[in-house]
């Protein structure tokens, strides 16, 4: 549980722009209760820290989306973007946004970080009420959709954050059914299912990791959840508050109380200790990355400095692919479906200057898609998410 396990007092793609830094963290001060400290990014393999985006005692200006001007928030309230309670953080590629909400509030803020302007998106979806524990949102990640999805302790809200025209809304999707053949083992139970974090896989779907180390599969289609099974090389008690996948595919879990780092394998559920010797306190983790994602990036630096796919989401219009490469005269692109069936494949030349070449989506579904660039022997350069709107 993000606020279960402490005594809180009740009012309650392969790396481009971060390069190595491939997971974001919501990070606590040293403090028997959750006191929030910064947001960061983090190369969990090495320990180290990359840059920080916001700090509880940043100096700091939100604008409101409704109404398109600053607001002075009040530190006196749980209301604000800097509160002390906060334990639900994920990253949306789309727009390099880190979406975050206080655990007592129903405010959705949306922090740029590239400029670090940060913004309110008011809504009336999320239900929070201040003693209900049940109610608070602590768990959010992207979904392999494009959208940001947030979930309420005992898993009476399943809420969307939806990105259209530069625009967020926030949408309820309605309470989950847990369907778990041990019902003593419930994402409804304070015990076993509270608190923790959430990541999404290629297909759709979430998998739900409770504080005490539980975790749940949550299908998206029928809005169900079941008991899959604990996590096992935890320490005893280990307070599970911070989830995210990491490039490599594997679920990196993190410490409220700081107790280390573990590598979990999501289809045995086995964690290994990382020994990073990072000693955060880990309130929430977010990651562009998926489980089970087959079309991961690849992770090659050069190839991405020369090679570019844009925009990633797609309303009307052709998508243009950018060869700076001049090493890069013949290539290859395909684009997958979400379910993995190749649906355009065409072939292209480029030359020893920069060029562009448009390909027409017009006629795809809506829906998401892999890219992918090959070489002429075969070689894949390039894989990336778009959104055909």
């Amino acid at each position: 549980m993000k606020k279960s396990l402490f005594p809180i007092v009740l009012l309650c793609i392969g790396a481009y722009s971060h390069a190595q830094h491939d997971i974001f963290a919501l990070t606590g001060k040293t403090a028997p209760q959750i006191i929030f400290n910064d947001f960061r990014s983090l190369d969990v393999k090495s320990g180290a820290s990359g840059e920080t985006f916001l700090t509880a005692d940043s100096n700091i200006k939100v604008l409101s989306q409704t109404l398109n001007t600053e607001l002075a928030e009040s530190r006196a309230s749980l209301h604000h973007a800097q509160a002390p309670s906060m334990a639900a953080l994920a990253y949306d590629q789309s727009g390099n946004d880190l979406i975050f909400s206080p655990m007592y509030s129903s405010n959705i803020y949306v922090l740029d970080a590239k400029t670090r302007q940060i913004t309110l998106v008011e809504n009336t979806a999320i239900k929070t009420t201040t003693c209900d524990l049940g109610s608070h949102i602590t768990r959010m990640t992207a979904g392999y959709d494009g959208n940001i999805y947030a979930l309420s302790n005992s898993g009476s809200q399943l809420i969307r954050i939806s990105k259209t025209s530069g625009k967020y809304a926030v949408t309820d999707l309605g309470s989950i059914r847990d369907v778990s053949a041990h019902p003593s083992i419930s994402l409804g139970i304070t015990q076993t299912g509270f608190g923790g974090d959430m990541v999404a896989d290629a297909h759709g779907d979430f998998y739900i990791f409770s504080a005490s180390g539980n975790v749940f599969k949550l299908s998206s289609k029928n809005r169900t959840s079941e008991f899959i099974g604990k996590i096992t090389g935890l320490p005893q008690n280990y307070s599970l508050n911070g989830a995210a996948v990491n490039a490599e595919g594997s679920v990196i879990v993190a410490s409220a109380k700081a107790e280390g780092f573990y590598e979990v394998n999501i289809d045995n559920l086995t964690a290994k200790p990382l020994n990073n010797g990072l000693n955060l306190h880990i309130y929430d983790l977010a990651s562009r990355y998926f489980t089970h994602d087959s079309n991961a990036r690849v992770t090659t630096s050069e190839v991405y400095s020369g090679i570019d796919v844009y925009p990633t989401k797609v309303k009307s219009g052709p998508v243009f692919i950018r060869i700076s490469d001049k090493n890069v005269l013949g290539f290859t692109v395909d684009l997958y479906d979400s379910s993995g069936v190749r649906v355009l494949s065409k072939g292209l030349q480029s030359g020893e200057r920069l060029s562009e070449h448009a390909l027409d989506v017009a006629n795809l579904k809506s829906g998401l898609y892999i890219i992918t660039i090959s070489n002429e022997t075969g070689k894949q350069l390039l894989s990336k998410k778009i959104l055909i709107e």
